[in-house]
């Protein structure tokens, strides 16, 4: 494994720094003076998952093929297709072949919005969905890493719980991992909400800020983000904030488990997840290459709140991080979608000729991204 990324790397601070942010500033000036390096090629589609609800799925290809698959877990109340676009874009002009998908209830798929009955059930689509597409003729000998921003942190975690030897790496920006001792509640008033969660489980009664105000630090991408229809604006469902209490709860017992290879990156002035949570991912976790990245700052949203100086230096920390472990493997460890009538990971595959290399059931549209 490489271990040349072990230690923090805190953006903005310390002599150390200096050189580093006078070549990235020559880097940056080089990468927003030139086209992206490959074009891209956007397309949507809808799935039905086991339970029979439609989920919308997107993606974003190089038109040559892909150094490798990114597979993209969004955060709680957003959504892949618009708020995501200018991840997928920037990972594909850079050569890679990204993968998103809206969880149930959130953005374009099905389901009561924001609704999490069982955090178990967006891990088990993504598992499925992500293990479908990694089994297509074309993308078997690429390497496949998870991409994971706040609450999809830790469905990421989790996805790769459920094969760890599937996965090569894991992008974590800001990620859920652990509950902040500034926020989590006492174990009385968690025991009072548990009593009564069966009885009103998708009332929103729980108190919180407003957390586009409290993650997108540029006043103009804030208020783009909050034009967007597909985002969950509404107080926390009751059943849907125990389920991110008990997941978060479950991580942070369980860090030391984490073996991927990972990187994970935090805005030091990020107040909905603390950075001291990804301190501790990192300090904790049993694996041999591990990055972390923390940005004096900065706030939540990384890659999409901040001014566009900051996430270009954000995306260059993720391409050189994937840059350098994206390598064709062999066939090994792919479970790969049938060109038959088959059920893979519940996501029934068509025999047709023109839906059978599909994951999905309906292709809705296809055009360039760029």
């Amino acid at each position: 494994m490489n271990h040349e990324s072990y230690g923090y790397t805190e953006h903005g601070s310390g002599h150390s720094n200096q050189l580093h942010n006078l070549l990235l500033s020559h880097f940056m000036t080089n990468l927003t003076s030139k086209p992206p390096l490959m074009e891209v090629e956007y397309q949507e589609e809808y799935i039905k998952n086991s339970r029979g609800v439609q989920l919308f799925t997107c993606r974003w290809l190089p038109l040559s093929s892909p150094k490798a698959l990114v597979f993209l877990c969004h955060g709680y109340g957003m959504e892949c297709g618009d708020f995501m676009k200018g991840c997928g874009t920037k990972l594909a002009s850079y050569g890679y072949a990204v993968f998103g998908i809206d969880y149930e209830g959130h953005g374009r798929s099905m389901g009561a919005r924001c609704y999490i009955k069982k955090f178990d059930d967006i891990v088990n689509d993504c598992h499925n969905y992500f293990k479908c597409i990694s089994g297509k003729d074309e993308y078997k000998k690429k390497k496949r890493f998870l991409y994971g921003e706040s609450m999809g942190g830790a469905v990421a975690l989790l996805v790769h719980r459920k094969d760890i030897d599937f996965w090569h790496g894991a992008v974590l920006v800001a990620p859920m991992c652990k509950i902040s001792e500034k926020v989590k509640p006492h174990p009385v008033v968690i025991s009072i909400l548990t009593r009564v969660e069966d009885l009103i489980p998708r009332w929103k009664i729980v108190p919180t800020k407003d957390v586009i105000d409290a993650a997108f630090k540029d006043p103009l991408k804030r208020e783009q983000i909050r034009g967007n229809k597909l985002i969950y604006q509404q107080k926390p469902r009751l059943k849907t904030a125990l389920e991110l209490l008990r997941t978060s709860m479950s991580l942070e017992d369980t860090l030391s488990e984490v073996t991927i290879p990972f990187l994970v990156l935090h805005g030091q002035a990020d107040t909905v997840t603390d950075p001291e949570v990804s301190k501790a991912l990192y300090a904790q976790a049993s694996s041999e290459d591990k990055t972390i990245k923390l940005y004096s700052g900065m706030w939540h949203g990384l890659t999409a709140g901040e001014t566009d100086h900051n996430i270009d230096i954000v995306f260059h920390d993720i391409i050189s991080w994937l840059d350098k472990r994206s390598r064709s493997v062999s066939d090994e460890c792919m479970t790969p979608c049938d060109n038959t009538s088959a059920v893979v990971g519940q996501y029934k595959v068509s025999s047709s000729p023109v839906q059978r290399q599909s994951c999905g059931w309906k292709a809705r549209r296809l055009h360039s991204a760029m």
